[in-house]
């Protein structure tokens, strides 16, 4: 087995980033303090997420390079209203342009995901709508044509989720669509969740199945939650249209799939579903879960090394952000999309949630500012979104935390209900290390979905599984960033997805680098 390894550096092959970062990251990481700069105004980004109540949830994003600039583009569901695309122009400052193809001038989205569905190594985009679901293939230059894999049925369904996973064996995805309220139910909306639906490849086709019952998913991920070589799904269900009977579900990805229970050692637990994230914050190699919800967010860790029992320890962590921070709208918070990211880059794991009330629930907040909360090294969270600037208090949905202009700090993209698109530029000053690895196979699952990235310095380790989903309708596929504190050097594993490891190789920090598996 052979392993190419593709340094990228700050000087050779991203121009964009000769600037002062290299200074800045001499200091320590310990001092740095978050800082985004909001850049909407500048840019004139008017786009806003509207519609009625079949767009009271939704309003995702994708995030991914589609012209091998290394600079990640940007699509943005609308809901009633058209879909954009910005292509990105970063250098110093990030720069977005609107340059929405007639492809993807589509309505009734509610969300996106980018995946290399077609194995072409050009990511394609899966939107989600009320109505038929969508695939396009990515072409070269940030072209786009519909896209339909023999055996695919976009359906009708009001779709909220998606997840993806290559299953061993196979050489196309699983595809996984979670599907809210039954619109066609006369007797709903409250009691009338629709089922969800995976596709399954057989041959060179694909097998419809349904995923039943279904409680109203607005996040669902295809994730090895106990490191078995097997990645299950995940399911985040609203219980404020399941009203009884429903519950939190963990389907074992089995043929045929069946859901876990109380014999397997899963805990039965409802709430308000609304966003997935999942990353291994511990250290230990297995991954925590973060649940947003209506009133107070839950943070889980595995506590079994064999069963799916999770235990809730969101006090421990300071993350429940159940009330806003600031204002005096002391009322519940309503998070919605979440996810994980070391934003000051001290090698520590951080966490952004996009707040906002459904649209006028009398009960929730409606000045519910964005959390982001920092982890310390203790491993508690502390809030920093009004410190940082990123406290807005418009009803936020989805997002995307990611480096936008390739400076090694992840910059910030919030979709908003009923008011303009949110683009903020991490200018973090004080920073620590990092590193920017992607990873590559030949001929199939190309991006690696599946595999395990492990990153150690001295003492310290990093464990990062690569997956499709979560989120709130939001995804993205980008270079996967580390943190790293005042650690100059790593080295970096990669468990592959049939298992096989490569040898740990040894790199500086400050630097993009491809993996690829020949």
């Amino acid at each position: 087995m052979r392993w190419k390894v593709s340094p990228r550096s700050l000087s050779s092959a991203f121009p964009v980033m000769r600037h002062s970062l290299a200074l800045l990251l001499m200091a320590s990481a310990a001092q740095a303090e978050p800082r985004f700069e909001d850049r909407s105004e500048q840019l004139g980004l008017s786009h806003e997420y509207n519609g009625d109540w079949e767009h009271f949830v939704g309003g995702g994003v994708a995030i991914f390079d589609c012209n091998g600039d290394a600079l990640p583009e940007v699509f943005v569901a609308g809901g009633a209203g058209p879909s954009v695309f910005f292509e990105n122009h970063s250098s110093s400052s990030v720069e977005l342009k609107k340059t929405t193809p007639d492809a993807l001038r589509i309505t009734g989205a509610t969300g996106a995901y980018p995946i290399d569905l077609d194995n072409d190594n050009q990511l394609d985009l899966v939107v989600l709508r009320v109505g038929e679901n969508l695939i396009f293939r990515g072409r070269p230059d940030c072209e786009f044509e519909p896209f339909s894999p023999a055996g695919f049925d976009g359906g009708t369904a009001w779709t909220t989720a998606f997840s993806a996973v290559w299953e061993a064996g196979q050489t196309r995805p699983t595809l996984a669509f979670g599907n809210y309220v039954d619109r066609d139910d006369p007797d709903g909306p409250f009691g009338t969740c629709d089922h969800n639906t995976l596709f399954r490849p057989a041959g060179d086709s694909y097998q419809k199945f349904k995923v039943e019952p279904g409680f109203c998913a607005l996040s669902i991920l295809f994730s090895d939650w106990g490191r078995q070589g097997r990645a299950d799904l995940r399911i985040s269900n609203d219980r404020h249209y399941y009203v009884k009977g429903g519950q939190e579900q963990l389907w074992a990805m089995e043929t045929p799939p069946r859901l876990y229970d109380s014999g397997d050692g899963w805990a039965s637990h409802a709430l308000w579903g609304m966003g997935i994230a999942s990353r291994d914050i511990t250290g230990d190699g297995r991954p925590e879960i973060m649940l947003t919800s209506m009133g107070d967010q839950r943070f889980q860790a595995l506590v079994s090394d064999t069963e799916p029992t999770f235990s809730d320890v969101d006090y421990d962590k300071g993350t429940t952000a159940h009330r806003p921070y600031t204002g005096d709208d002391g009322r519940p918070s309503t998070g919605w999309h979440a996810q994980f990211g070391d934003v000051d880059n001290d090698g520590r794991d951080d966490l952004f949630i996009a707040k906002g009330n459904v649209e006028q629930m009398p009960g929730s907040a409606m000045q519910d500012p964005n959390n982001l909360l920092m982890q310390s090294q203790d491993g508690t969270f502390q809030e920093a979104g009004l410190e940082a600037g990123i406290a807005s208090m418009a009803r936020s949905r989805g997002a995307g935390l990611v480096d936008l202009n390739a400076d090694g700090r992840l910059d910030l993209v919030v979709v908003n209900r009923r008011a303009p698109l949110e683009i903020y530029q991490n200018i973090t000053e004080e920073a620590g290390s990092w590193i920017a690895v992607e990873i590559a196979q030949s001929r199939t699952n190309r991006f690696g979905i599946g595999a395990w990235i492990e990153l150690r310095s001295g003492d310290r380790h990093w464990h990062r599984e690569v997956t499709i989903g979560g989120g709130h309708a939001s995804g993205s596929l980008v270079p996967h960033h580390f943190g790293l504190g005042d650690a100059q050097k790593v080295e970096i594993q990669v468990t592959w997805p049939d298992q096989t490891k490569s040898q740990w190789l040894s790199f500086d920090a400050n630097q993009y680098i491809k993996i690829s598996r020949n």
